[in-house]
């Protein structure tokens, strides 16, 4: 398919799944962005959790938004239960507005519902010279190294650096082993998965991903990834007035929607710091990823970049079940 035809697609099946057309519109982006950047855990596979999501009655489907200032650094969006998707594209122009007033800024997105990766908010930050982070908490499913019981959610971490006239530096990772769409794209196929990945419920290590869903995930690093779940939580839930990963599966309450809480988003304007100086230490930067790449090491999201390349213009292939599935929708 073609990148215009897929995104006519997923607007039409979130239509047609119940989703207001602003919402339906960009929460489309999303999954086109991450079906165009060889992301197929977060491609168009997740047109059927946003469809879970909405059934279940989980989200809010025509949600309007509500901006605010709460001080002079800060910009708050009430999604008012919606996709966390237009509640970002809502805050962010007066998020960059009052980065390069102030030279930082935060932007935090409360009562939304999350189920998409957190690099296109990053990346179009970064685009737009600013450096960015973004942290968000998800459901319980993930358990702290040396326990067994789930407490954090896959709680990733998004950083994006502008490199002027290229494509920005941008990493976005799970604090947990593997995304857990991952797994669950493992077991729509039959998959075996990766002891290291999760335990069953009883606390056994196994390579059944549906063992995995039902018991617990692992945090990545061990203890690392486990003290840098847990700053998600605090970052994106109680700093925020919002929830946490055992919070947000509390409300769900048993109907398999997508994790309902906040999003921390930071932006900061390198001529805060640096002034007319911005170029040169730009250039600095620059430095670094020459000396990276030079030994043959890759940088993150380079990956992303080639699909992206071929994707505009090849287009991209859809699992027929997959295909079969989504085309179900609202029929």
């Amino acid at each position: 398919m073609t990148l215009d035809a897929l995104r006519e697609l997923a607007r039409a099946k979130l239509r047609a799944a119940g989703l207001a057309g602003d919402h339906a519109d960009a929460v489309a982006e999303t999954m086109v962005a991450g079906e165009r950047d060889g992301c197929a855990s977060h491609g168009i596979y997740r047109l059927l959790v946003a469809d879970r999501s909405i059934r279940a009655g989980v989200v809010v489907p025509d949600a309007v938004p509500q901006v605010s200032e709460p001080k002079a650094g800060l910009v708050r969006v009430d999604g008012r239960g919606g996709f966390a998707q237009l509640a970002f594209e809502r805050g962010m122009p007066l998020l960059v507005e009052k980065a390069r007033a102030n030279g930082i800024a935060a932007l935090a997105l409360n009562n939304v519902v999350h189920f998409a990766a957190l690099w296109p908010e990053v990346e179009i930050l970064a685009e737009q010279g600013l450096v960015a982070l973004a942290f968000t908490p998800s459901h319980a499913w993930v358990a702290p190294a040396g326990g067994t019981k789930p407490v954090f959610g896959t709680n990733p971490i998004a950083f994006g650096w502008p490199r002027p006239g290229r494509e920005p530096f941008v990493f976005d990772f799970a604090t947990s082993a593997v995304a857990r769409g991952e797994i669950e794209l493992h077991r729509r196929e039959g998959r075996a998965i990766p002891d290291d990945w999760g335990v069953d419920p009883e606390g056994r290590s196994t390579t059944d991903a549906k063992a995995v869903l039902d018991g617990a995930m692992r945090t990545f690093g061990g203890h690392k990834g486990s003290a840098l779940a847990a700053m998600v939580e605090l970052l994106a839930g109680p700093l925020i007035a919002d929830m946490t990963s055992a919070e947000s599966i509390a409300a769900d309450a048993g109907r398999g929607g997508s994790p309902i809480g906040g999003e921390l988003i930071l932006a900061i304007d390198p001529a805060g710091f640096l002034g007319d100086a911005v170029q040169a230490h730009l250039e600095r930067a620059e430095a670094m990823f020459a000396a990276i790449e030079g030994q043959g090491a890759r940088l993150p999201s380079q990956r992303r970049y080639a699909a992206r390349a071929r994707s505009l213009t090849e287009g991209v292939t859809i699992p027929s079940a997959l295909y079969a599935d989504i085309m179900a929708i609202g029929v």
